[in-house]
């Protein structure tokens, strides 16, 4: 008898610990030990956000529901605008925007629409393990939508981009289900650059905001420097490993959902997570918008933290009444304009309070120099120069340290920092010899009857004696002709 209580206290302790270590988890504790990002790297979360809310206005013109100050975008640089009957369910509604302010091509991609039955069509074409792609898995669904989307607007793009001399930059903007397309196009853009007029891969950007898991861990660390993820607080889409089909199925009774994957995923050690292949993560690099932290009534200034996890990469769900709150568009864009405002804010008072630090110095150095003149000594003191304030890790040095920590961990197909950067150095260094020597450069061969993604797509695998699709380990997909 004494043995069976003994057991039952072990289990009731058990439990205790498990349910206070799960009520306490809050979404600040995901990025508590990542570095503050700087307003240049976040400034552009704003603006996209806006554009993607641009997407459901049917005029821009005359908006019904414009965010406070209004879109800030001029109606007559929007060069395609795709609804739901254009795109045949085969894509969430996108629009297509020439910012000549800031010289940037920008193609917005709206999220989950809950009333549209293609939407749900799009989540459920996937299965885990279904769809390789260049050394990793990527969601097939994703996928299609996003070789469908490069077959119709490759030449829209790749036309606009020369036509603005080949030095704006090219965004993919998306939420939600549109951030997973989003990501899924910069990747292959990335392979395939030359299909796009030979845009540079420095020009090409990715925002997902509130990403869906869309790519294995080995493809969105290897994307970093082009993919970036935006995640508010508590949301539960970056969170969940469980596939999105499941998700979207439970919609109605997602709190359940959400608690038992909360109590599967505390006893799934993180190394097996971290070797299944076949596992997807939200893509590149993470920005993190924290507003609320635990014990602290209401809300306070967000302030916006960012790293390239790979291990502990928003692997817990958060179990708050603002898990599915923190994943709308509108709310993500608040939030984000206060963290720009207040990061902005700070840097400027810390800018203040250095000028008045060195005035003072500089004061009380004249000071000393006015008495030692008085003495009639012959030392002469100079005023310390005004150090910059620079950060510990550049963005690059981040990006190959995640990459060398993913190999290090043993991450399935995890790319070598050292041939990942080489051969982008030399891709580029080669077409821009091309581009600067006498002779024209030769145009790619599909580019007399329009680029097909499809065939792109198929040339990074073989076929086995089974006829499944097999990844071609030794194929470097950059160099495709």
């Amino acid at each position: 008898m004494s043995l069976f209580c003994g057991v039952e206290c072990v289990f009731l302790l058990g439990c205790s610990r498990w349910a206070w270590r799960r009520c306490t988890y809050v979404g600040s504790n995901d990025s508590e030990t990542w570095s503050l990002a700087t307003p240049d790297e976040f400034e552009p979360v704003p603006r996209v956000c806006r554009l993607i809310l641009a997407v459901y206005e049917p005029d821009l013109r005359n908006p019904q529901f414009p965010p406070d100050g209004g879109y800030r975008l001029n109606p007559d640089w929007v060069l395609k605008r795709v609804t739901y009957e254009d795109t045949l369910g085969r894509s969430p509604p996108y629009l297509i925007y020439a910012d000549h302010d800031r010289k940037e091509i920008v193609m917005a991609i709206r999220g989950l629409n809950l009333a549209k039955e293609s939407d749900y069509k799009l989540l459920l074409d996937n299965r885990l393990g279904m769809q390789m792609f260049d050394g990793g898995y990527v969601h097939h669904g994703l996928l299609k939508s996003a070789v469908w989307l490069l077959n119709v607007e490759s030449e829209t793009l790749k036309r606009v981009w020369e036509e603005t001399g080949r030095e704006y930059q090219m965004i993919f903007v998306g939420h939600s289900l549109g951030s997973g397309v989003a990501a899924l196009m910069t990747v292959l853009v990335v392979n395939h650059r030359d299909r796009l007029g030979g845009i540079p891969r420095s020009k090409l950007r990715c925002y997902a905001l509130a990403p869906a898991r869309c790519m294995s861990l080995n493809l969105a660390v290897k994307y970093a420097d082009v993919i970036h993820s935006i995640v508010l607080q508590d949301d539960f889409l970056p969170r969940t490993a469980t596939p999105l089909e499941d998700i979207f199925q439970s919609i109605f009774c997602l709190p359940c959902l959400l608690f038992l994957i909360c109590l599967r995923d505390t006893f799934i050690p993180e190394g097996r997570k971290l070797k299944d292949p076949r596992r997807l993560y939200a893509p590149g690099r993470m920005y993190h918008i924290v507003e609320r932290k635990f014990c602290r009534c209401g809300r306070f200034p967000p302030e916006v933290r960012t790293a390239i996890p790979v291990d502990g990469r928003f692997e817990h769900i958060v179990l708050s009444c603002n898990a599915t709150s923190d994943h709308g568009i509108i709310w993500i864009e608040k939030e984000a304009e206060k963290a720009l405002e207040a990061s902005v804010l700070c840097l400027g008072l810390t800018f203040k309070l250095l000028s008045c630090i060195m005035d003072y110095r500089q004061w009380l150095t004249c000071w000393f120099l006015q008495i030692m003149r008085e003495n009639k000594s012959e030392t002469i003191t100079v005023p310390p120069k005004i150090q910059r304030l620079e950060r510990l890790q550049t963005i690059e040095d981040e990006h190959k340290d995640a990459l060398e920590r993913a190999v290090s961990l043993n991450i399935p197909h995890a790319v070598s920092t050292v041939e990942e950067l080489t051969e982008n150095k030399e891709m580029e260094a080669e077409a821009a010899k091309a581009n600067n020597g006498d002779s024209p450069k030769a145009e790619p061969e599909l580019s007399s009857r329009g680029t097909n993604w499809d065939e792109l797509v198929e040339k990074l695998f073989k076929r086995s004696e089974s006829g499944k699709l097999m990844l071609k380990k030794e194929s470097n997909p950059t160099q495709i002709q």
